[in-house]
């Protein structure tokens, strides 16, 4: 039995509305992070579009045996050329070290120190920043940042930047695009569709608590009243 016209024209609006659904998250971290970021690309110029910030914020990624993994490793040069700049003046690693025998924070300080010559006391680790919400409450909560540049990679970077300045950061945000010549890009990249969905649900939703809220630490001060 065909459908009646007001049967397909229910459908068609019940269609339209959860197309809308599905992309507001995406919408929200594009609108929410615009005139905030910057792509670090091959030409020098790019560090001169970052404003200056007391921290920069190094989202963990994955690490391999011997280190952070390639992605991960151009977060971590981007972070040392705004500190060799002068454009931050201490640099938060924030990662995964939930499981036994697996650690980025701390991967990603060995790197800094032993393959950028990053000095140690600008470096603060967060082991608990298990995915970007944490990441940037805890930045907030737990090391007392206030103002700082976000560095991961392009794809990532919209909602990045909208949740840290949801978690009422002033922030601003740098993008590698170095990644696209990997092809598990593709795979992040579609990937943000439904991490921007989560990411909205806590950020404007429910505000949600970082898995491991704190307490309170100096580290960052430290390397700030020192760097």
């Amino acid at each position: 039995m065909p459908l009646s016209r007001k049967t397909l024209r229910r459908s068609y609006r019940a269609a339209v509305l959860l197309s809308l659904l599905a992309i507001a998250p995406l919408t929200w971290a594009w609108l929410a992070s615009s005139g905030h970021r910057v792509v670090a690309d091959t030409s020098p110029g790019w560090v001169e579009e970052v404003p200056a910030a007391p921290v920069a914020l190094v989202l963990g990624a994955a690490t391999w045996r011997d280190g952070p993994s390639p992605m991960l490793a151009r977060r971590l040069d981007i972070s040392a050329e705004l500190y060799r700049a002068g454009k931050v003046k201490a640099i938060l690693l924030s990662g995964d070290n939930g499981r036994a025998g697996y650690d980025e924070p701390t991967a990603m300080r060995d790197y800094l120190l032993t393959r950028r010559h990053i000095p140690a006391g600008a470096l603060v680790l967060d082991y608990a920043g298990f995915d970007t919400w944490d990441s940037c409450v805890r930045a907030r909560d737990v090391f007392g940042a206030t103002r700082l540049t976000v560095v991961t990679q392009v794809f990532h970077l919209p909602r990045a930047v909208a949740l840290c300045r949801t978690a009422g950061l002033a922030a601003f945000g740098v993008g590698d695009d170095s990644a696209r010549q990997w092809a598990s890009t593709y795979a992040y990249a579609a990937r943000e569709f439904l991490a921007c969905g989560k990411a909205f649900l806590d950020a404007v939703v429910l505000d949600s608590s970082p898995v491991f809220p704190g307490p309170r630490e100096s580290t960052l001060d430290t390397a700030l009243r020192t760097g």
